[in-house]
């Protein structure tokens, strides 16, 4: 019998990867990674990472000394806040653009005198060769630097290219000065796009050797800031984190670090202060803005018992808060974490851009090597035939190939993220995408969860709505019974908090199981359960809230029935417009929940969902999906309970709401952190886009290379242009994820007015009807 293997424990961590600057680095970096027995890697560009998961017994080192080997530099990255790295990226971004002012300096005049004759006096080449030699040498350090490294591991990169065409103008130059007969003082020579030999004298093309290195230089800056950019929603998370924090224990304050903060702590958020860490206000009222985090538009009330997230801004009064978590269970922290999660991943799309780019460069060191033996044993003079060469080797650009992906892909999971939509990265983008059914839960997903007044209906010859609603919610005020809290919480949300008046409240009585009695002002108000004739209105209404599995209460006033109001489950703000949305936008939506029948069509007839499964277990939700995946359809499951998490794992795309279990959201692929359905649609939306833009990048980083390569083959392309247009190519495909930054979602549409008579159809809680 063959002896039985251990399985060996696999850990999963970040490199830091120094001295990469295309596709081609990416690729020889992965493969010098996964060459390591039980290693696999995937190496992100933008952000200059690799995301390697190893063997534990193996340790870091061996990873490092794998990337040292390929001719790059490694780091474990320290644990760090992400000011540090804003710093860290500002100290980078400030020492290329020195070398870049240099070059420019020494370059424009060059370039200037060189392509305008009239401009060129006597010994005008001897100053503008003075002047080209710092900038091949000292200016294109960087890549001579980079090419060499490469050549010692046997790689070559977008650097060797570079270096090259920069060494091989300047050499050209150098030999027609000094043997070539353009050294004589009254020389002039002509621009040309277009090599072409001049009978006894060499063309110097020092214009070349300048523009080559300060094109590139200027355009790997413009990259550089451009990529920083696809980064500022992580950054903006990374700065909602509070520094210290002022705790009250025993009635005194202090001030603390925020991470020395632990669970059970009671903290004080003054007004315009944010909240240092999760927890639950123990005293005090305020407004909180969580726009920052969650992508909550309207800033939230809160008030002893509610819970509040780490990163929100406290817009009014004065709040004692405990700590419910601290450090990396905080809902900011778990966010900051998927995000970056999200960025770290590759797009199919992706790899076969890294395949390609692998093979590119070599590829291109042939073509220019075919090229000048080609143009030389065609009988062509040097002159030309090197032109051409050098323009085969600048105008190549893996670069954009491998920004492509990434820099797209960056931006939208940032700005997902300040919408409140975070995606556990790329292929749940693409399969996002691509969903054509949506699987809804309806109880914390569709409904908010909890009792709310669902629909109040008043008679047509009695008090307003809202009269009627504030004269119940006020007698209600002195009970503690679940029916008159939640007429009382939808009161002061439809009316406002002082539209509730306590103390108006007099001669108050309840009688268990039939409701509460008293008088508001003197006006003598009931609130019970339903008993004896009702008008017509008021009765149909009745039956439908029964039909609906709600809690019916009939408001009494002076003896005379006023209104119905019916209690349960209420529908989400949002449901109507998310359910509409995806309608439009192709995806069927089926309604699956584990209530029962009534309620369930009640909900489904009122957001218009046409397929129903109610009372379904958690074993028949993961069997419908199966049974719709079955029937060729990509469907999505959403849902906010341990009950749904079955579905959400087998279905082709997964989405928890933000506030629902754990367990709901580890087995998700996407999480919707607003307490809002409508941002479903939002995150389709954002997908598809993305998926658009990634195309486009890629349509243009191959389409670049097979129309100038084959112009610089054949001579039709000069040089210097050629290094401005390789620069432009990358510059072109970051600005154009850049885009993804200020995509906006669909506006929410208005709400209808409200009639102050007769029935009102159902409300979603928080909304305007009453």
């Amino acid at each position: 019998m063959a002896p039985e293997t251990t399985p060996r424990s696999l850990v999963t961590t970040d490199l830091v990867v120094g001295g990469m600057t295309c596709a081609a680095c990416v690729r020889r970096v992965e493969k010098k990674l996964s060459a390591l027995e039980g290693v696999t890697a995937t190496v992100n560009l933008a952000t200059g990472r690799a995301r390697v998961q190893y063997p534990a017994d193996l340790g870091t080192a061996p990873l490092v000394e794998a990337v040292e080997k390929a001719g790059y530099s490694a780091t474990i990255p320290e644990l760090r806040s992400g000011r540090d790295h804003m710093e860290e990226d500002g100290q980078r971004g400030r020492t290329l653009p020195q070398r870049l002012v240099v070059t420019a300096l020494l370059a424009v005049p060059v370039m200037v005198i060189s392509m305008a004759p009239s401009l060129q006096f006597r010994n005008w080449q001897w100053l503008c060769f003075a002047l080209t030699a710092p900038v091949a040498s000292w200016g294109a350090f960087p890549f001579h630097q980079r090419a060499l490294r490469g050549l010692r591991h046997g790689a070559a990169t977008m650097d060797t290219l570079v270096s090259l065409g920069v060494l091989a103008s300047f050499s050209w130059s150098a030999y027609a000065l000094f043997l070539g007969g353009a050294g004589e003082p009254d020389t002039r020579m002509p621009f040309t796009l277009l090599p072409t030999g001049s009978p006894g004298v060499a063309h110097v093309y020092l214009e070349a050797a300048v523009g080559v290195p300060l094109f590139v230089l200027l355009g790997r800056h413009l990259e550089a800031r451009a990529r920083r950019a696809t980064t500022a929603a992580l950054r903006s998370l990374a700065e909602l984190g509070v520094k210290e924090v002022t705790v009250r224990e025993g009635g005194a304050e202090r001030r603390v670090p925020a991470e020395q903060l632990a669970v059970g702590q009671v903290f004080v958020v003054r007004p315009g202060e944010r909240v240092a860490t999760d927890g639950v206000v123990i005293e005090g009222a305020s407004a909180v803005d969580l726009s920052l985090v969650t992508g909550e538009t309207r800033p939230v009330e809160v008030s002893p018992g509610s819970a509040v997230t780490g990163g929100s801004v406290n817009a009014g009064g004065l709040l004692l808060v405990r700590a419910a978590a601290v450090g990396a269970e905080t809902q900011l922290a778990r966010i900051t974490w998927l995000v970056t999660e999200a960025q770290a991943g590759k797009a199919r799309a992706q790899r076969l851009a890294d395949t390609v780019a692998g093979v590119f460069v070599p590829v291109v060191l042939t073509l220019a090597v075919t090229v000048l033996g080609f143009w030389l044993g065609a009988g062509a003079d040097a002159q030309p035939a090197v032109t051409a060469c050098v323009a085969v080797l600048v105008v190549a650009c893996p670069c954009a190939l491998g920004l492509a992906t990434p820099t797209a892909l960056m931006a939208a999971t940032g700005r997902g993220a300040q919408l409140g939509v975070l995606v556990n990265g790329p292929q749940a983008l693409e399969s996002l995408r691509q969903i054509d059914t949506v699987v809804l839960d309806k109880t914390g997903t569709l409904t908010s969860g909890h009792l709310g007044v669902a629909r109040m209906t008043v008679r047509e010859d009695g008090l307003a709505g809202d009269e009627a609603l504030r004269l119940a919610a006020a007698v209600e005020s002195g009970s503690e019974h679940p029916l008159g809290r939640a007429i009382v919480a939808h009161a002061r949300r439809v009316l406002g908090p002082e539209a509730v008046r306590s103390d108006a409240l007099t001669d108050f009585a309840a009688t268990p199981g039939s409701g509460v009695r008293g008088r508001i002002d003197g006006t003598l108000v009931e609130v019970r359960a339903p008993n004896g004739e009702l008008p017509a209105a008021l009765d149909a209404a009745l039956t439908a809230s029964l039909d609906a599995a709600h809690t019916p209460v009939v408001v009494h006033v002076e003896g005379r029935a006023e209104a119905v109001v019916a209690l349960g489950d209420v529908v989400r703000p949002g449901s109507y417009h998310a359910v509409d949305r995806l309608r439009r936008l192709g995806v069927r939506p089926v309604l699956a929940t584990g209530d029962q029948e009534a309620p369930a069509r009640a909900v489904a007839s009122a957001l218009g969902i046409d397929e129903v499964h109610a009372c379904c277990t958690p074993e028949r939700k993961a069997a419908l999906v199966r049974e719709l995946r079955e029937k060729g359809l990509r469907v999505a499951v959403v849902g906010d309970g341990v009950n749904d998490a079955a579905a959400l794992a087998g279905a082709d795309l997964g989405i928890a709401m933000g506030t629902g279990t754990d367990v709901a959201i580890g087995a998700a692929d996407v999480t919707l952190v607003r307490d809002d359905i409508e941002a479903l649609a939002d995150a389709v939306r954002l997908a598809r886009r993305t998926l658009a833009t990634i195309r486009g990048n890629l349509l243009w980083a191959f389409g670049y290379n097979a129309v100038t390569l084959p112009l610089a083959m054949v001579g039709l392309l000069n040089p210097m242009l050629a290094a401005a247009a390789m620069s432009l190519s990358s510059v072109l495909v970051v600005l154009n994820s850049l885009r993804l930054r200020r995509w906006q979602p669909a506006p929410a549409p208005a709400r209808r007015s409200r009639s102050p008579r007769g029935a009102v159809t159902l409300a979603p809680s928080g909304s305007n009807g009453s």
